[in-house]
């Protein structure tokens, strides 16, 4: 190597990162992953007989029945599901009945939004047909009663700016990453469908026989089918 090569081959050299410059970053993204799973254990769900009314960092009171508490189960084995990258939808109900008509229209808006996708304040007001009303929207969003399942953390302000949140901006954007993390949808190889991350079909799907799709469309490219329990087209 003349030494024409050896300062090109200087040039472009990749300096390699310092050890512990990597082992730093595996230790924050470790630790983000941690923060996001452990909000299961700090959270409190509350449920009547027709659906999850209520989810808060704090003591609330026991189900008043045994609906009610069949209800708080599910919602808790789903949630943990979501919270570790294994579901992207829910399918538990919820109880919005105590919650006035403007902020039930709000919080629609909010669940319509797609997984792993966000929208603006402003886009929220757009859909319920009050467009000057993003302050209002806001305050909704903000008291909005079963966070999570109605992915209130999926609206944005207009400027990009991640806006408030009830458990905190750091954990808004946890969950952002999350889902962005997170495959949408999962085909099995041998049955040949293809459902949303979450369906029970799912569950007894071998690791060998699942195929990753970012879409209905690519997965119908390649000979699946949608499943017909989680429904993957309708939601896209």
């Amino acid at each position: 190597m003349d030494r024409a090569d050896e300062m090109l081959a200087a040039y472009f050299s990749v300096e390699p990162a310092p050890a512990e410059l990597a082992s730093r970053i595996v230790r924050r993204a470790r630790a983000a992953g941690r923060e996001v799973t452990q909000l299961l254990d700090k959270i409190q769900v509350c449920a009547t007989d027709v659906g999850v009314c209520l989810i808060r960092a704090e003591r609330l009171a026991p189900p008043p029945t045994a609906k009610a508490r069949r209800l708080v189960e599910q919602a808790r084995v789903e949630l943990g599901e979501y919270l570790e990258g294994k579901r992207t939808f829910f399918t538990v109900p919820v109880d919005l009945s105590a919650t006035p008509p403007f902020q039930r229209e709000v919080l629609a808006a909010a669940r319509s939004i797609p997984f792993g996708e966000v929208r603006a304040y402003a886009w929220v007001a757009e859909r319920i047909r009050h467009p000057r009303a993003v302050r209002a929207v806001g305050t909704a969003l903000g008291r909005n009663p079963v966070p999570l399942i109605v992915p209130c953390h999926r609206v944005l302000r207009s400027d990009g700016g991640v806006g408030g949140y009830l458990f905190g901006t750091r954990v808004k954007d946890r969950l952002l990453a999350l889902e962005r993390s997170t495959p949408v949808l999962e085909g099995c190889a041998t049955t040949r469908i293809v459902c949303r991350v979450g369906c029970v079909h799912g569950r007894h799907m071998s690791p060998s026989n699942r195929v990753v799709f970012a879409s209905v469309a690519d997965a119908r490219s390649v000979g699946y089918r949608p499943c017909k329990v989680c429904r993957p087209a309708a939601a896209a």
